[in-house]
């Protein structure tokens, strides 16, 4: 385990809290962010972390209900090459249980080339991606959390001149946590302040 600074950070005006590393910036002091989601970005490595609150998608079972958002996400970010290396079994969560009614998760982790915003296909970017879907029965709220973490930048991409271009350098090198720990920490410490964050379901 890295030596690097964490602490506390408050989501969605302190309802929810996590812990991971100081490094990661809110995204929401630079630009607007949807109301349903938390983003924190490390802009020297182009390594970003999202919190997001869905409607309970009540079509999807909870086995592989991670690597089914997972899916979602490549299509939606018009990927190409999406790969599954990893599904978890589902843990229950018995911390964000409501009123009794018991929570879980389940995890994935994919390989995918997507491009940044605009971006056409030429600019595609390697990256990792680790979803956690944390099941909130009891407020009939998914809640995804998505770890972005490059493999192989695109000399095209508008993120080549912050980051560098070809493969990046892995978190070990740099002393820093790896994206795959900063989520498993950051999922080991999720807790939920106020369940009125969650409106008529609680």
């Amino acid at each position: 385990m890295s030596g690097e600074l964490c602490s506390v950070r408050p989501l969605f005006g302190g309802a929810i809290s996590t812990v991971f590393p100081q490094r990661f910036q809110d995204v929401s002091n630079i630009r607007q962010v949807p109301d349903h989601q938390e983003v924190f970005v490390d802009p020297s490595r182009d390594e970003s972390l999202i919190f997001e609150l869905l409607d309970f998608k009540t079509e999807v079972g909870d086995i592989g209900s991670a690597s089914w958002f997972l899916n979602d996400l490549a299509r939606e970010q018009d990927a190409e090459g999406f790969q599954l290396i990893e599904q978890s079994e589902i843990v229950e969560a018995p911390g964000l249980s409501y009123r009794n009614i018991p929570a879980v998760a389940t995890t994935a982790i994919g390989e995918m080339a997507i491009s940044k915003g605009r971006q056409g296909r030429e600019a595609q970017n390697l990256v990792r991606v680790y979803v956690a879907n944390l099941r909130l029965k009891g407020v009939d709220t998914d809640v995804l959390v998505t770890a972005y973490e490059p493999i192989l930048i695109n000399p095209l991409s508008e993120n080549a001149d912050a980051v560098g271009s070809g493969l990046a350098v892995p978190a070990s090198q740099s002393g820093i946590m790896p994206m795959c720990d900063v989520i498993k920490q950051s999922l080991s410490t999720f807790k939920v302040n106020d369940w009125n964050l969650f409106g008529s379901s609680a």
